[in-house]
């Protein structure tokens, strides 16, 4: 995975929009948070192959932060993904986007594909 460029992936989110598409999402502040600090649990949410269509998706964020992606849904309402850092096509045309913290563990994940990703 490559750090996230605007530009580019700005691209890639719009090349989705007004078309069918499945989600991936997920985000977490990880199992291990409860670990080291009792005051601390685990949330997180996990949604696959959640079918949307989009008419319009905006990357905002950057600046050394970490971008946040809206997804505004054809019908009604909205896929907001924050936190994110990196972005790859991979080989099965998935474009992934992903948010790693600072010790570099995953905490939040959007990822779109035209085809059901593999369970």
């Amino acid at each position: 995975m490559e750090e996230i460029d605007y530009d580019k992936v700005q691209n890639l989110l719009s090349s989705y929009e007004h078309q069918p598409v499945y989600l991936h999402v997920e985000t977490t502040n990880g199992a291990y948070a409860a670990h080291f600090d009792q005051r601390v649990f685990n949330a997180g949410t996990f949604l696959r192959n959640i079918q949307v269509t989009y008419d319009h998706a905006q990357l905002k964020g950057g600046n050394k932060d970490p971008y946040r992606v809206g997804l505004k849904l054809k019908d009604n309402g909205w896929v907001y993904v924050q936190g994110l850092t990196h972005f790859e096509v991979n080989d099965n045309d998935e474009f992934l986007l992903a948010g790693f913290n600072y010790e570099g563990q995953l905490a939040a994940a959007l990822e779109i594909s035209t085809k059901p990703f593999k369970a």
